[in-house]
């Protein structure tokens, strides 16, 4: 009961939001020391899973340039070989995904974006995090 009881607290602290409207300025600073603890706590927890994803600067510049797009959505998302990925994709001010048309992968319009290099291998050689 005591543990069902704490769940339930902190699901009560913050309400999901019903309207929003996203302006671009979502999202702040943290400590790199707020950040290393962070990683640190998921490390623990999950020693072997993917500890990060590298997307370059290209894909990221290509989703922020599409019509009406004021960030970045990520999902979480397992690939068909069960491997953890990360699926970005713009979103407007309405929180609205911005989705491609009918014409996939044809350069035009708007993308969705994974293709990362995950960490395992491609970690940073400093061992940051």
């Amino acid at each position: 009961m005591f543990c069902f009881s704490k769940i339930m607290l902190v699901l009560k602290k913050k309400p999901m939001p019903t309207e929003y409207k996203f302006n671009g300025t979502e999202g702040k600073p943290i400590p790199q020391e707020t950040a290393a603890k962070w990683v640190e706590n998921y490390q623990k927890i999950s020693p072997k899973e993917i500890k990060a994803h590298f997307f370059g600067r290209d894909i990221i510049e290509k989703i922020l340039k599409e019509t009406s797009c004021l960030g970045i959505r990520i999902y979480y998302a397992i690939d068909d070989a069960g491997a953890k990925q990360l699926i970005l994709v713009g979103a407007d001010d309405n929180g609205n995904n911005l989705l491609p048309d009918q014409r996939p992968l044809s350069g035009e319009g708007n993308i969705i974006a994974d293709a990362s290099f995950p960490c395992p291998s491609y970690c940073p050689p400093t061992g940051d995090f």
